[in-house]
């Protein structure tokens, strides 16, 4: 009886674990966790059956899986083993595209890849290769960059793949291609008979390449052979241009006559060249015709093509708008008092400034940002829209100018956002060519499209304004920036400007930017002006200077 019972107690017995495995002893001693787990007694296999979790590295990548990342990539990629490269990347589809169409597209061969020093994450090479079509070849050399990362899900390290590790011109869709260029080439002269070039003129870059893609097939030139860039969706929609790399045989270029001064365009160069991420455009408000455009950062062409808040510059627009509707005149008591609170946001002046018994001269002239939101709750919400689109030829997306730009943004909005819209924030969006055309219209009494190339180049169509301001508030508008030139927030940059002169200042802060954009607009006589240099501070300071030495240059 107490053998039985004892017997049935070890029936009884629950799970085992053995060597990390659940067994069940289901009778005598003899059976157990071995013999289910397939081996002998006595066979010594239990350690080889203990799960074993590997885990993951975490953190940033150590040196030596940076180099060997990037070492692994460049050897596979320099071998012309696109798989096995491309594997070494975090996205090895994208990769697998771009790296082939390398040698069939581009025809990149005899490829040598030079890695420089590591500097944390990110290894700088250098590329050397030969580019040959059609029995035409031409040494290939530039400078590029990866930076390695450790995939999540295992802790891989891997190449942050990007199109721009192939070439630092790629971006995300654009591809490179050799082969007849795909416009031929032109020769763009000024106003006076000059060749343009990017060697004389830095800023012209993107100017240039927007003049060939416009008017190369027409221009009467023929395409040589060269390797480019051909854009994707991401650089259309930032209105990038194709790009020629390297060329192999020279085309024929046609020849295109722009409205740019020599001596506006020589001088506006030096001017930014002298500040960091500085812009400016020059244009003859009698014409439209643009006389200068130049950046300090010759790769993009923010005087054409930016998109910026232009801060209190915009009040140009909106002080007309109000004026019309009887909202203010210029030598009227006008509010500016230290606060206003509209769509649930306090707005202020820079330094909680207030103008106690002003006239709203004085307001525009110092700048004044509470004496225009003041004026918020007596406007509708697509007032101020209206008003850049039929006065000043803004927002409408239809200039042509003869290259790409961007034709200044005023979107409807409402509430607190309206009224930030009003001194030029929210979300209205400008560059130097838009505001100098809001100081031409100004100036002329009438929006005339700015233009590079003569329409009757083209017979092309220019964007008109579908009115114009009355008389009486033209007069006011000049008066008001005239005033603000000899007395208000830009008469320290405007010193020494002599002849019909006007100006305004703007400052646009921006999230994340310890100092605002400074904007600047003028006009002097017949020329109109505006320029931006981001991050800089208050514009009379910074945009200012700039715009004033190109005025006194004279047209």
């Amino acid at each position: 009886m107490g053998n039985r019972r004892r017997v049935a107690e070890r029936r009884k017995t629950g799970p085992v674990v053995i060597g990390g495995v659940i067994a069940v002893v289901v009778g005598g001693a003899g059976v157990g966790a071995y013999a289910l787990l397939g081996g002998g007694a006595g066979d010594g296999t239990a350690g080889a059956t203990e799960a074993r979790v590997k885990s993951v590295p975490t953190g940033p990548p150590t040196a030596a899986e940076v180099t060997g990342t990037a070492q692994r990539f460049l050897t596979a990629w320099q071998q012309g083993e696109v798989a096995r490269a491309a594997a070494a990347t975090d996205d090895a589809r994208a990769a697998t595209g771009l790296l082939t169409g390398w040698t069939r597209s581009a025809h990149v061969e005899k490829v040598t890849l030079t890695p420089g020093p590591r500097a944390g994450a990110k290894v700088p090479f250098t590329v050397r290769g030969t580019v040959t079509y059609k029995g035409v070849s031409k040494p290939l050399v530039y400078d590029s960059a990866l930076t390695v990362v450790r995939r999540a899900s295992d802790g891989r390290p891997l190449v942050d793949w990007a199109p721009a590790v192939v070439h630092p011109e790629l971006r995300e869709g654009d591809t490179l291609v050799t082969g007849e260029a795909g416009t031929p080439p032109v020769r763009a002269l000024d106003r006076d008979g000059g060749e343009l070039t990017t060697k004389k003129y830095p800023s012209l870059g993107p100017v240039l390449d927007g003049l060939r893609e416009k008017y190369g097939r027409t221009a009467g030139g023929t395409a040589g052979v060269e390797l480019r860039v051909v854009r994707g969706k991401e650089s259309a929609a930032h209105k990038l241009s194709d790009k020629t790399l390297l060329e192999l045989s020279e085309g024929t270029p046609g020849t295109v006559k722009t409205t740019l001064s020599p001596r506006l365009q020589a001088a506006a160069e030096e001017q930014v060249a002298a500040k960091a991420r500085a812009s400016v455009v020059v244009l003859k408000p009698s014409t439209g015709e643009i006389l200068a455009v130049a950046n300090s950062s010759p790769g993009f062409n923010t005087a054409f093509q930016g998109s910026l808040a232009p801060g209190s510059t915009m009040k140009v627009v909106t002080a007309s708008m109000l004026i019309e509707k009887g909202l203010a005149s210029a030598d009227k008591a006008h509010p500016c008092p230290k606060f206003f609170t509209y769509g649930n946001w306090k707005f202020q002046n820079d330094d909680k400034f207030e103008i106690k018994g002003g006239t709203f001269k004085a307001s525009f002239a110092r700048s004044c940002n509470t004496a225009f939101i003041s004026q918020a709750p007596k406007l509708k919400d697509d007032d101020l829209t209206r008003q850049a689109q039929q006065v000043f030829g803004l927002s409408l997306d239809n200039w042509a100018v003869g290259v790409p730009t961007f034709d200044g943004s005023v979107p409807v909005e409402s509430k607190a956002q309206m009224g930030a819209a009003l001194i030029g924030q929210g979300g209205v969006r400008m560059n130097p060519l838009n505001m100098a055309s809001v100081s031409a219209t100004v100036k002329s009494g009438v929006f005339r499209q700015p233009y590079l190339v003569a329409p009757s180049v083209d017979g092309r169509e220019l964007a008109t304004a579908s009115r114009t301001m009355s008389a009486s508030t033209l007069a006011q508008l000049r008066d008001l920036m005239s005033y603000t030139a000899a007395y208000g927030t830009a008469a320290e940059a405007m010193a020494g400007v002599s002849g019909d002169v006007g100006a305004k200042t703007g400052s646009a802060e921006v999230d994340n930017q310890k100092k605002p954009n400074g904007w600047f607009t003028a006009y002097r006589d017949d020329l109109a002006a505006a320029g931006v240099v981001q991050a800089a501070g208050h514009g009379g300071e910074t945009a200012g200077p700039i715009v004033a030495a190109l005025l006194k240059l004279g047209g």
